[in-house]
């Protein structure tokens, strides 16, 4: 499975943006997906994940409430809606595929970032 993310960009504080991770392969549905995101001199963090069928979701406390993600098997893409954005929301956002968790060891697949910038 290959994915790439996209979507990223510059936006001002309280604005939004929507990342999608497209999939190759024939296999996506098999895999739950999760955006994870890496700020400059930072740790890489999770974000949300989302389960195999899209019923289950769960975020990290920091974008509970403006962050919403979501996918299509059909289109073989995820999303990530970000709502609300902060100064603090800047990083490089990966979108993973693998076994529902918060932890990148849980993960096999990851794409190449995309890039958001929130000014303040």
């Amino acid at each position: 499975v290959q994915l790439q993310a996209s979507g990223g960009g510059l936006v001002q504080a309280g604005g939004s943006l929507r990342l999608s991770c497209a999939a190759s392969g024939h296999t996506f549905s098999s895999y739950a997906m999760g955006w994870f995101r890496q700020a400059p001199g930072k740790e890489r963090e999770f974000v949300a994940v989302i389960s195999r069928s899209g019923g289950s979701t769960y975020y990290a406390d920091s974008v509970k409430g403006r962050f919403t993600i979501s996918r299509d098997n059909a289109k073989n893409t995820v999303y990530l809606q970000t709502n609300s954005l902060k100064p603090e929301d800047t990083a490089i956002y990966s979108c993973a595929g693998g076994s529902y968790g918060t932890v990148p060891a849980t993960y096999y697949y990851w794409g190449q970032g995309t890039l958001v910038t929130v000014s303040g």
